[in-house]
């Protein structure tokens, strides 16, 4: 079995991080978080969900600006909507305008999210993985794709799961 020769670090801080009570931090924090995990080697700093907010738009057209020393600037999001055409989806639209190297999306792997909350299929939710995988590669940004919930899709029909990852392995994600 072949080891790597380096850990590759990716930091959710400027998302995950911010989302507990009474905390918010400002565009100008969110750029001097990020400067200071860029000098800790960080390679991944996952900036937010872009257009979801004032403060999110401000910190990605301020970091495009920066020269970074170590870490890869990336735009969180998700699959295109079940009923758009990958490349007319305004999420993904604002995704590749935050004009980062790399974008991060999730997608559905627990089967009671695709019919429960998407109400789509199995099927047409690894369609929407693949397309947006393979449409933000030919844009030519680096992809990670995040499958939101896995051990609880593993656990309730892990043939399910597994298909998810495929499709955004298919998709170049």
């Amino acid at each position: 079995m072949k080891t790597p020769d380096s850990v590759v670090i990716y930091d959710t801080t400027l998302r995950d991080g911010t989302q507990g009570l009474g905390l918010s931090f400002s565009s100008l924090d969110k750029l001097r978080v990020a400067e200071r995990l860029d000098e800790f080697g960080v390679n991944y700093i996952e900036g937010g969900w872009p257009g979801s907010n004032p403060k999110d738009v401000d910190f990605f057209s301020e970091a495009k600006k920066r020269n970074w020393k170590n870490a890869k600037i990336a735009a969180f999001g998700s699959t295109r909507r079940a009923d758009k055409k990958v490349e007319a989806d305004p999420q993904i639209k604002t995704l590749l305008e935050a004009d980062t190297p790399v974008i991060t999306f999730f997608g559905k792997t627990w089967k009671l999210h695709v019919t429960e909350v998407l109400r789509t299929s199995e099927e047409e939710n690894q369609s929407m993985i693949r397309d947006t995988a393979s449409y933000l590669k030919s844009e030519g940004r680096e992809v990670i794709y995040d499958a939101e919930h896995f051990f609880d899709g593993y656990k309730d029909d892990s043939d399910h799961a597994i298909s998810t990852l495929l499709a955004a392995q298919e998709g170049g994600g």
